[in-house]
């Protein structure tokens, strides 16, 4: 029994999801196998090497991977596909991109977004905006799996995996990369911070939310949204944290002017410690927050400030 995991990766480095991804394939069982499928990739399939837990690294290295090209990248999984038990990619757009493909051409279920592995062929993923657990067990020769990366923690470090350069597949033609645009902030990414301030519609304008900037600057956070926040305008779609959104498990999640919906509790309420700001002290939010204060979010935030120093 081997397992298969598709890093997501930008071709000089891999993304933390799939180090999240590789310890839910150790749990399958069995070897655990990389496919870094890129062009100029050497330095992601290392650090894929790296990894603890992690036996054989592939490496199909060609222009056609440059991109991430979704229907590239899945030929060449299918490639290989008959070696494995198990074949895994991070629960983001990169890996639900993919996966689904694959999937349907091994003609066999997938199992999206799993948040733990049982036995190698029962897994539970979150259902109903996390408020049930389902539990999934698959009689198909291959599972294909979508893993969420909060439900694991990342692969150690200190791997020494053998890196083997495997004959890439050809461009399938159906598709072409044209351009990328990407959000660049000094801030730490979203769903890889350790801190997280989220501000929600209690701030009432994008004007308002800079008075979230020096409590993140202080904390060293990533800055998110829920999705009230975002679809009246004030923060970009790129920060929006919930079922919709993006799913983000930090050490430390502060909650300011949001009322938790059932939508964005289910993308934050994993975090280790949860803060809740709000006026309301009937608001939801309050009742997965392990420190809630009830007060206006604009004396208290900056008072917040204040105290850090």
């Amino acid at each position: 029994m081997t397992a298969l995991v598709i890093a997501e990766h930008d071709n000089g480095s891999l993304k933390g999801s799939t180090s999240h991804t590789v310890t839910a394939a150790i749990a399958c069982g069995g070897e655990v196998h990389v496919l870094v499928a890129g062009h100029n990739a050497r330095a992601a399939a290392d650090a894929a090497a790296a990894l603890g837990g992690v036996t054989k690294v592939l490496l199909a290295d060609a222009p056609q991977f440059a991109d991430g090209l979704a229907e590239n990248v899945a030929a060449q999984a299918l490639a290989i596909a008959s070696s494995y038990s198990h074949i895994l990619a991070p629960a983001t757009a990169y890996g639900k991109n993919i996966l689904p493909r694959v999937a349907a051409k091994l003609d066999v279920a997938q199992i999206s977004e799993i948040t733990r592995v049982d036995s190698p062929d029962t897994f539970e993923r979150p259902i109903y905006a996390g408020n049930a657990i389902s539990v999934v067990q698959s009689a198909d020769a291959i599972k294909v799996i979508t893993v969420r990366s909060t439900g694991f923690d990342a692969a150690a470090q200190g791997g020494g995996a053998a890196v083997e350069t495997i004959e890439a597949v050809a461009d399938s033609g159906k598709s072409r990369f044209v351009s990328r645009e990407l959000a660049k902030s000094d801030r730490p990414e979203l769903t890889a911070a350790k801190v997280v301030v989220s501000g929600g519609r209690g701030l009432g304008s994008a004007e308002n939310f800079k008075i979230l900037e020096p409590l993140a600057d202080r904390l060293g956070a990533a800055m998110g949204a829920s999705r009230a926040a975002v679809d009246a305008g004030y923060v970009p779609n790129d920060w929006q944290v919930g079922q919709t959104g993006k799913i983000v498990a930090p050490q430390l999640y502060i909650a300011v002017g949001i009322s938790g919906a059932i939508q964005h509790l289910a993308g934050m309420k994993e975090s280790k410690v949860i803060v809740a700001i709000n006026k309301d002290e009937e608001a939801p939010i309050f009742s997965v927050a392990d420190y809630g204060l009830v007060a206006d979010l604009f004396e208290a935030v900056p008072e917040l400030v204040k105290q850090l120093g």
